[in-house]
């Protein structure tokens, strides 16, 4: 299959978004099959016609904006800090739940008297030379630091642990991605208190201009849109089985709409049980979220509710994603930069 047909997925192609990357894919009934651990190439059996790609992510938001490959999944925070003024890249799915991080300016704990942006504008003035600061991220920490005032400043762009930076001397502060916090607090390190440049987790990005052009660009992201939309949101809701007595099966849906929580996605399902015992038995069906199930149970058990039975839910599919909407509009209108 030559370039022009083949329609290209880019994943991270190692560490913790990397991994976090395959099992989301797997979870949706995408696992991504690789010839070899080596191998830079791979498929999704269950989808053929998109051939995926490993880069590391930065690269892969540069791949997306110039067209090398359609889609990709990345950071947030690299798409901010690379995605030009071309207005290719277009973010299909914004929180596909992993990958959380915040970009955060530190100082050394030293620095007592700076705890906020403003103090450490105070201390940029004061310095008598241009405040140094190290990162990975210069588009954004640049801007950040003209919005609040922290001038002089000159970046020193790094890679690898900057939080030796300071230490060494090659950089006063560092603008770079925290989780935790426990790597800041080892190397003596402290988060500036209103410095977090921006939040991030991993997208869903793609190119434009292949969206607009190619039908098959666009039922990939539709289809891939589908499917993790099912998944994160069947993650959040169980499925609930119960036996009731009634006298039908509308009279035990209306015992169940009474309560707060056994109404369901659109209602219950209630159909008869068949008992050497005779009529007058139903099973009821409801799914319900996560975060609510005992108190669904209990609510069951209330209204003569038994043999309660808990399952997950794989997919929940919705008539069409708002995500897949969004997408529409947005290759409709083809101007700018648009998140999705």
């Amino acid at each position: 299959m030559s370039r022009d047909e083949e329609i290209r997925l880019s994943l991270p192609s190692k560490g913790r978004l990397g991994e976090a990357a395959l099992e989301l894919l797997a979870d949706c009934g995408l696992r991504v099959k690789k010839a070899s651990p080596r191998r830079y190439a791979a498929r999704i059996p269950a989808l053929p016609s998109l051939a995926v790609l490993f880069q590391r992510p930065g690269d892969i938001v540069v791949g997306v904006r110039d067209g090398s490959v359609d889609f990709g999944i990345t950071g947030m925070d690299l798409v901010a800090e690379r995605r030009g003024e071309n207005g290719q890249v277009l973010v299909l799915h914004d929180a596909l739940g992993f990958g959380r991080c915040r970009l955060s300016l530190a100082v050394p704990e030293e620095w007592e008297t700076v705890r906020a942006t403003g103090d450490l504008a105070e201390r940029a003035r004061s310095l008598g030379r241009p405040l140094r600061v190290a990162t990975q991220f210069p588009n954004l920490t640049g801007d950040f630091l003209t919005r609040h005032g922290v001038e002089p400043f000159v970046i020193v762009e790094a890679e690898g642990a900057l939080e030796v930076a300071p230490v060494i001397g090659y950089a006063d502060v560092i603008c770079d991605l925290v989780s935790t916090g426990q790597t800041l607090h080892d190397n003596r390190l402290r988060p500036v208190e209103d410095g977090v440049v921006m939040r991030s987790e991993a997208v869903l990005i793609a190119n434009r201009e292949a969206l607009q052009a190619r039908a098959e660009a666009r039922d990939v992201a539709r289809l891939l849109l589908e499917y993790i939309e099912a998944r994160m949101r069947a993650e959040e809701h169980l499925a609930v089985f119960a036996n009731m007595r009634g006298d039908s099966p509308q009279a035990i849906a209306a015992r169940m709409f009474d309560q707060e929580t056994l109404g369901g996605l659109q209602g219950p399902t209630v159909s008869p049980v068949v008992t050497r015992r005779g009529g007058g038995w139903f099973a009821v069906h409801i799914v319900v979220r996560r975060d609510r199930l005992f108190e669904a149970v209990a609510e069951l058990r209330a209204i003569g509710g038994s043999g309660v039975v808990v399952t997950p839910v794989a997919y929940i599919f919705e008539e069409e994603p708002d995500r897949c909407r969004r997408m529409v509009r947005a290759l409709e209108k083809g101007d700018g930069v648009e998140d999705l």
